[in-house]
Protein backbone atom coordinates (compact mmCIF):
# COMPACT_ATOMS: atom_id res chain seq x y z
CA UNK A 1 0.00 0.00 0.00
CA UNK A 2 2.59 2.16 1.13
CA UNK A 3 4.72 1.67 -2.37
CA UNK A 4 1.21 2.71 -4.49
CA UNK A 5 1.23 6.01 -2.34
CA UNK A 6 4.71 6.85 -3.49
CA UNK A 7 4.36 5.79 -6.82
CA UNK A 8 0.89 8.47 -7.05
CA UNK A 9 2.85 11.00 -5.46
CA UNK A 10 6.12 10.33 -7.91
CA UNK A 11 3.45 10.99 -10.50
CA UNK A 12 1.98 13.85 -9.07
CA UNK A 13 5.74 15.05 -8.82
CA UNK A 14 6.27 14.44 -12.35
CA UNK A 15 3.15 16.16 -13.49
CA UNK A 16 3.61 18.80 -11.85
CA UNK A 17 7.29 19.10 -13.36
CA UNK A 18 6.39 19.05 -16.44
CA UNK A 19 3.20 21.88 -16.11
CA UNK A 20 6.08 23.96 -14.81
CA UNK A 21 8.79 23.19 -18.13
CA UNK A 22 5.57 23.83 -20.22
CA UNK A 23 4.91 27.24 -18.20
CA UNK A 24 9.07 28.15 -18.11
CA UNK A 25 8.62 27.44 -21.88
CA UNK A 26 5.45 29.72 -22.74
CA UNK A 27 7.00 32.59 -20.62
CA UNK A 28 10.20 32.56 -22.68
CA UNK A 29 8.74 32.01 -25.61
CA UNK A 30 6.67 35.76 -24.78
CA UNK A 31 9.67 37.35 -23.67
CA UNK A 32 12.50 36.33 -25.73
CA UNK A 33 11.35 34.83 -28.82
CA UNK A 34 11.47 31.06 -29.83
CA UNK A 35 14.31 30.73 -32.02
CA UNK A 36 16.17 32.23 -29.10
CA UNK A 37 14.86 30.20 -26.18
CA UNK A 38 17.37 27.26 -25.52
CA UNK A 39 16.40 24.16 -23.54
CA UNK A 40 19.08 24.88 -20.69
CA UNK A 41 16.85 28.47 -20.16
CA UNK A 42 13.77 26.70 -19.48
CA UNK A 43 15.21 24.18 -16.86
CA UNK A 44 16.64 27.63 -15.01
CA UNK A 45 13.22 28.97 -15.41
CA UNK A 46 11.13 26.07 -14.25
CA UNK A 47 13.67 25.44 -11.23
CA UNK A 48 14.38 22.17 -12.83
CA UNK A 49 17.76 20.28 -14.36
CA UNK A 50 18.35 20.40 -17.94
CA UNK A 51 18.03 16.41 -17.38
CA UNK A 52 14.23 17.11 -16.17
CA UNK A 53 13.72 18.97 -19.39
CA UNK A 54 14.67 15.99 -21.95
CA UNK A 55 13.43 13.44 -19.57
CA UNK A 56 10.14 15.35 -20.24
CA UNK A 57 10.78 16.94 -23.46
CA UNK A 58 13.59 14.56 -25.97
CA UNK A 59 14.20 17.45 -28.43
CA UNK A 60 13.29 21.37 -28.18
CA UNK A 61 10.63 20.61 -31.21
CA UNK A 62 8.61 17.98 -28.20
CA UNK A 63 8.68 21.60 -26.05
CA UNK A 64 7.33 23.25 -28.41
CA UNK A 65 4.68 21.12 -28.89
CA UNK A 66 3.77 21.07 -25.31
CA UNK A 67 4.08 24.91 -25.13
CA UNK A 68 1.61 25.67 -28.52
CA UNK A 69 -1.28 22.93 -27.29
CA UNK A 70 -0.93 24.50 -23.59
CA UNK A 71 -0.75 27.82 -25.50
CA UNK A 72 -4.15 26.97 -27.43
CA UNK A 73 -5.65 25.70 -24.20
CA UNK A 74 -5.24 28.88 -22.60
CA UNK A 75 -6.42 30.92 -25.58
CA UNK A 76 -8.39 28.97 -28.12
CA UNK A 77 -8.90 29.90 -31.64
CA UNK A 78 -12.02 31.42 -32.33
CA UNK A 79 -14.63 29.36 -34.08
CA UNK A 80 -18.00 30.32 -36.31
CA UNK A 81 -19.66 29.88 -32.68
CA UNK A 82 -18.85 33.70 -32.63
CA UNK A 83 -21.22 34.62 -35.11
CA UNK A 84 -24.32 33.13 -33.09
CA UNK A 85 -27.22 36.16 -33.08
CA UNK A 86 -25.20 38.78 -35.56
CA UNK A 87 -27.56 40.02 -37.83
CA UNK A 88 -25.02 41.58 -39.33
CA UNK A 89 -22.14 42.07 -41.14
CA UNK A 90 -20.81 44.78 -39.71
CA UNK A 91 -21.49 42.63 -36.62
CA UNK A 92 -19.56 39.81 -38.02
CA UNK A 93 -16.76 41.67 -38.31
CA UNK A 94 -16.57 43.21 -35.16
CA UNK A 95 -16.96 40.26 -33.47
CA UNK A 96 -14.35 38.22 -35.55
CA UNK A 97 -11.99 41.27 -34.96
CA UNK A 98 -12.16 41.60 -31.34
CA UNK A 99 -11.92 37.88 -30.68
CA UNK A 100 -8.57 37.57 -33.08
CA UNK A 101 -7.19 40.70 -31.12
CA UNK A 102 -8.22 39.00 -27.87
CA UNK A 103 -6.79 35.69 -28.82
CA UNK A 104 -3.14 37.57 -30.20
CA UNK A 105 -3.27 39.33 -26.73
CA UNK A 106 -2.84 36.28 -25.10
CA UNK A 107 -0.79 34.71 -27.82
CA UNK A 108 2.47 37.25 -27.15
CA UNK A 109 4.52 35.19 -28.53
CA UNK A 110 3.03 34.44 -32.07
CA UNK A 111 4.72 37.71 -33.85
CA UNK A 112 7.92 34.92 -32.87
CA UNK A 113 6.28 31.64 -34.35
CA UNK A 114 5.80 34.18 -37.53
CA UNK A 115 8.92 34.52 -37.91
CA UNK A 116 10.69 31.54 -36.46
CA UNK A 117 8.82 28.96 -38.91
CA UNK A 118 11.61 28.87 -41.07
CA UNK A 119 14.01 28.67 -38.50
CA UNK A 120 12.08 26.04 -36.59
CA UNK A 121 9.74 23.96 -39.05
CA UNK A 122 8.13 22.34 -36.24
CA UNK A 123 5.94 26.09 -36.27
CA UNK A 124 4.63 26.01 -39.33
CA UNK A 125 1.46 23.85 -38.66
CA UNK A 126 0.50 26.51 -35.86
CA UNK A 127 1.36 29.39 -38.19
CA UNK A 128 -1.32 27.31 -40.73
CA UNK A 129 -3.74 26.14 -38.78
CA UNK A 130 -4.45 30.01 -37.61
CA UNK A 131 -4.34 31.34 -40.88
CA UNK A 132 -6.64 28.75 -42.18
CA UNK A 133 -9.06 30.05 -39.56
CA UNK A 134 -8.52 33.44 -39.97
CA UNK A 135 -9.59 33.20 -43.59
CA UNK A 136 -12.62 30.62 -42.89
CA UNK A 137 -14.01 32.90 -40.43
CA UNK A 138 -13.36 36.21 -42.53
CA UNK A 139 -15.29 34.26 -45.49
CA UNK A 140 -18.37 33.36 -43.33
CA UNK A 141 -18.15 37.09 -41.79
CA UNK A 142 -18.73 38.52 -45.15
CA UNK A 143 -20.82 35.97 -46.85
CA UNK A 144 -18.31 34.01 -48.82
CA UNK A 145 -16.88 36.39 -51.31
CA UNK A 146 -13.30 35.55 -51.32
CA UNK A 147 -11.68 39.09 -51.93
CA UNK A 148 -13.62 40.88 -49.18
CA UNK A 149 -12.33 37.43 -47.14
CA UNK A 150 -8.61 38.10 -48.01
CA UNK A 151 -8.60 41.73 -47.45
CA UNK A 152 -10.74 41.15 -44.21
CA UNK A 153 -8.33 38.29 -42.74
CA UNK A 154 -5.09 40.40 -43.91
CA UNK A 155 -6.36 43.40 -41.58
CA UNK A 156 -6.80 41.56 -38.83
CA UNK A 157 -3.42 39.41 -38.97
CA UNK A 158 -1.56 39.11 -35.64
CA UNK A 159 1.08 42.04 -37.57
CA UNK A 160 -1.58 44.21 -37.52
CA UNK A 161 -3.12 43.76 -33.63
CA UNK A 162 1.12 43.77 -33.11
CA UNK A 163 1.36 47.18 -34.19
CA UNK A 164 -1.73 48.62 -32.22
CA UNK A 165 -0.42 46.89 -29.06
CA UNK A 166 3.29 48.51 -29.89
CA UNK A 167 1.16 51.75 -30.11
CA UNK A 168 -0.35 51.36 -26.40
CA UNK A 169 -3.87 50.30 -27.82
CA UNK A 170 -5.74 47.64 -26.02
CA UNK A 171 -7.04 44.28 -28.08
CA UNK A 172 -10.53 45.70 -27.65
CA UNK A 173 -9.80 49.46 -28.91
CA UNK A 174 -7.54 47.79 -31.87
CA UNK A 175 -10.17 45.53 -32.95
CA UNK A 176 -12.74 47.85 -33.15
CA UNK A 177 -10.87 50.26 -35.07
CA UNK A 178 -9.91 47.79 -37.43
CA UNK A 179 -13.62 46.35 -37.73
CA UNK A 180 -14.73 50.13 -38.82
CA UNK A 181 -11.90 50.62 -41.28
CA UNK A 182 -12.88 47.44 -42.79
CA UNK A 183 -16.39 47.35 -42.32
CA UNK A 184 -16.32 51.14 -43.89
CA UNK A 185 -14.35 49.61 -46.89
CA UNK A 186 -16.54 46.74 -47.22
CA UNK A 187 -19.74 49.08 -47.59
CA UNK A 188 -17.82 51.55 -50.10
CA UNK A 189 -16.95 47.70 -51.83
CA UNK A 190 -19.86 46.12 -51.58
CA UNK A 191 -22.75 48.48 -50.81
CA UNK A 192 -25.83 46.08 -51.29
CA UNK A 193 -24.33 43.61 -49.07
CA UNK A 194 -24.75 45.22 -45.49
CA UNK A 195 -26.73 42.37 -44.25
Amino acid sequence: MARRYRQGRRGENAEETRRRIVQATFDLHGKQGIAATTMKQIAERAGVSVGSVYHHFPTYDDAINACGAHAFARNPIPTAAIFEGATTRAERVSRLAHALFELFAGLRAFGSVIADQDKLPVLKPFVDQERGVRLALAAEAVNGDDRAAVTLAGLLDNGAWDAFARLGLSPGDAASRVAEVANSWLDATYPQENA
